[in-house]
């Protein structure tokens, strides 16, 4: 199968590139360094020549509402249209655990790009995963004044990234599936606690401050939103954060 990948150097992407590369398949990147920008199409027709399937785990930095969606709608559609012209017989897409509870700007751009999805007449798979073990060190670096990192109290499920790009591999490989069974860790966990293990294995000397955020958005974080809590049909993932971070962050 040669499986098109949107994101391939992301923390997602280059799992499912190695992945499918280690099952068989022929992986074809969609990035600015081959020529291709998922927001306006350019370089991207020539790429999508043969391709089975496109994955797409795209992310942006943009949080508020016009930036995601706006990224998130036009990559979309962008990607469905020229799968479409290329004979291209399925999306598949990776979204997030409960972003129908929390208002917040990057969740209503996964929304839009899910509701894109399910609206259009490409054949379509969506996998929502819970935050990946990765998110920890990521939140030591959203406000950091002097030594201090302020982390949002965020009440998660991690999982391995790794274990995600095995589950979009698998969807690839099964065809149009529309939106299947969530994924999420073994455990749960608070990110700030996260945060403060990951800055002393690493020994980055960051000292946690957690921060709760305002807001309805605030509260759905804090209060297990982003979890599988109550999800019987949820799949959980094999490795632990603590595993993980024994392993340097390539435990999966």
């Amino acid at each position: 199968m040669r499986i098109a990948v949107a994101g391939a150097t992301g923390t997602v992407g280059r799992h499912v590139v190695a992945v499918a590369t280690e099952r068989g398949h022929e992986v074809v990147p969609l990035a600015r360094a081959a020529g291709v920008d998922l927001t306006t199409g350019e370089g991207l027709a020539a790429r999508l020549e043969g391709v089975d399937v496109v994955v797409d785990v795209t992310s942006t930095r943009a949080q508020s509402r016009r930036g995601a969606e706006g990224f998130f709608g036009a990559v979309t559609r962008t990607l469905t249209a020229a799968e479409r012209v290329a004979g291209v017989g399925h999306h598949v897409a990776l979204s997030i655990i409960g972003i129908d509870d929390v208002p917040s700007g990057y969740y209503r751009g996964k929304r839009l790009q899910e509701r894109l999805l399910a609206e259009g007449d490409q054949p379509w798979s969506v996998l929502r995963a819970a935050q990946f073990h990765e998110f920890a060190e990521q939140a030591l670096g959203f406000v950091r004044i002097g030594p201090f990192s302020l982390v949002p109290v965020m009440h998660s499920q991690p999982v391995a990234a790794r274990e995600v790009g095995e589950a979009l591999v698998a969807l690839a490989e099964s065809g149009p599936s529309g939106r299947v069974a969530d994924l999420a860790g073994p455990e749960q966990h608070r990110v700030h606690r996260m945060a403060r293990e990951v800055s002393r294995a690493r020994g980055l000397g960051r000292r946690v401050v957690p921060l709760p955020l305002p807001g309805a958005a605030g509260r759905a974080m804090r209060d297990g939103s982003l979890t599988a809590a109550g999800d019987p049909a949820a799949v959980l993932g094999r490795t632990t954060f603590a595993e993980w971070l024994a392993a340097g962050g390539r435990a999966g």
